[in-house]
């Protein structure tokens, strides 16, 4: 039971501690979704954890076969050494700027050539991934869809995530362990981010109710917080045309859950009053 409540403490700690220490915490492993790559994306740094991503089962993943470069990135790898050769003060970031605005600026015939080498290179990847899973076992091959499975979740989670942080959605309530880890998470000691979540976690589970209650009452205010905020950026989102985006009653009744009991509590004994009375006057 600890244990399953140090895992949850330390995934909301690590997501607040992103946002309010500036920490980065990466998740690496099979099914981890590489970063996407477009336009004005970073080149260099990308792969940060370098964890393997091959199969389980004992299938390397330097076996698998690399997917092609997209036409921008082809003309990324083509052009950036020229581009640092005449820009060599600028940054890595502004480097990639002046990239995506040259790529924007290519006339279509130029573009094509880049696209003509992709489309060829994707065909020859076709085949090498189709020898690559006839050499498979059946485990195998159900290990690399459940992997490519996961990675689509994961690409698909980002974008919405991604879309909801433009649109403006407001971010969610912090819980009172989360405030009490980013009041002490700084002076913690501990050789390792997981250590010092497991010190202020003991920490936390020894305080007692009146040492929590600030904590607790300052997450009851952001509870309050983002309730408001999430009901105008939902009427913001129904005017937009964008109805998908805002929670269903089933949704908002599980955040209340003790509300919506208290206020059913009534209606029920009003209910139950009714039905009896009309039960009456009938015998």
């Amino acid at each position: 039971m600890a244990a399953a409540l140090l895992g949850r403490a330390a995934g909301l700690g690590l997501g607040l501690l992103t946002a309010a220490g500036g920490r980065r915490l990466l998740r690496c492993g099979p099914g981890a979704a590489p970063p996407e790559r477009g336009p004005g994306t970073l080149l260099g740094g990308a792969a940060v954890c370098g964890a393997e991503r091959g199969l389980s089962r004992g299938i390397s993943s330097a076996q698998r076969p690399k997917r092609p470069l997209t036409a921008y990135l082809r003309f990324v790898m083509d052009n950036r050494p020229a581009f640092r050769e005449q820009n060599p003060g600028v940054s890595n970031l502004e480097l990639i700027k002046k990239l995506a605005g040259a790529w924007r600026e290519l006339p279509a015939s130029q573009k094509q050539v880049y696209e003509e080498a992709k489309k060829t290179d994707w065909k020859r990847y076709g085949e090498q991934m189709a020898a690559y899973k006839a050499q498979l076992t059946p485990a195998q091959a159900a290990a690399l869809k459940e992997e490519r499975r996961k990675q689509l979740a994961k690409r698909r989670s980002i974008k919405a995530k991604r879309e909801l942080s433009l649109l403006g959605k407001p971010k969610r309530a912090r819980t009172g362990f989360n405030i009490f880890l980013s009041e002490n998470y700084q002076e913690s000691e501990g050789v390792s981010p997981v250590a010092k979540m497991k010190k202020l976690f003991d920490a936390w589970q020894k305080l007692s109710p009146s040492q929590k209650q600030p904590y607790l009452q300052l997450a009851q205010d952001d509870k309050v917080r983002y309730e408001n905020e999430m009901k105008s950026w939902e009427a913001k989102m129904i005017e937009m045309g964008r109805a998908d985006l805002v929670r269903s009653t089933k949704q908002r009744l599980k955040q209340k859950p003790a509300e919506t009991a208290k206020k059913a509590e009534p209606a029920k004994a009003s209910s139950s009053g009714k039905k009896a009375k009309l039960k009456k006057s009938e015998e």
